[in-house]
């Protein structure tokens, strides 16, 4: 074992994620790599509930959204996962909920909270044009404001994933990547992942497409010289 996998296998990543299928559009090649390695997983994510996507005639509802995500999870074989909210009132309504709210499930209330997983790896959504991205970042960001060594929300290791679609981005908050894994051996199961969260694919050239995705992965290893990678916004790396 080289020693970038024997820093891998002794994490305890933990993923928050606004959406079911973020997770998987950020962070797929990473979780599955670091489960090949033994490494500890875990996922939040923060909303599921019915919705009606642009340009497209039926609504995909709240439970197939729900079963998309548990049989994702299970692909990658995360060591457990967990729902915040399964309303279809407050589904891309997160920015109503008031973020000291969202905070106190992050940091110690909720089942997975960063209290009880106690990960030393967290990887939260970057900021976009999305409103529930938005405020899911500020509130992880909040959670992990500083503290003394010694409390449990203290994170040695923050970061920020990736996402097709945030090159719609203002200039202030383009997404400028410092902190890359190589996913080479593991982007057939990113792919296979997003692939099971059927009802959020896109045909290609769209962005959301699983060829895109691919795609993305592609340039991303080309930029540190592998052949696929994802790519990250580290905000706080402590050694």
């Amino acid at each position: 074992m080289n020693m970038t996998d024997e820093f891998l296998s002794k994490q305890r990543l933990l993923v928050i994620a606004p959406h079911a299928d973020d997770e998987t559009y950020g962070c797929a090649g990473t979780i599955a790599r670091m489960r090949s390695l033994g490494a500890e997983v875990y996922v939040i994510v923060v909303s599921v509930g019915t919705v009606a996507h642009y340009g497209v005639k039926d609504d995909v509802t709240g439970g197939v959204r729900s079963d998309e995500l548990d049989s994702v999870m299970k692909y990658l074989k995360v060591n457990d996962y967990d729902i915040l909210y399964r309303s279809d009132q407050i589904h891309l309504r997160l920015d109503t909920i008031p973020r000291r709210d969202l905070v106190g499930l992050i940091e110690k209330e909720s089942r997975l909270a960063i209290d009880r997983v106690k990960p030393t790896m967290l990887a939260v959504p970057a900021v976009s044009y999305n409103q529930d991205h938005e405020i899911v970042f500020r509130a992880c960001f909040t959670a992990c404001r500083p503290h003394l060594p010694q409390y449990k929300s203290f994170q040695k290791i923050f970061v920020a994933y990736d996402n097709p679609a945030i090159s719609w981005s203002t200039e202030r908050e383009k997404f400028h990547p410092n902190f890359y894994i190589d996913i080479s051996a593991h982007l057939e199961s990113k792919l296979g992942a997003l692939s099971l969260h059927k009802s959020q694919l896109k045909p290609s050239p769209h962005h959301g497409s699983v060829e895109s995705v691919e795609y993305l992965a592609r340039v991303r290893g080309r930029e540190i010289s592998v052949d696929a990678a994802e790519a990250y916004m580290c905000y706080r790396f402590v050694l």
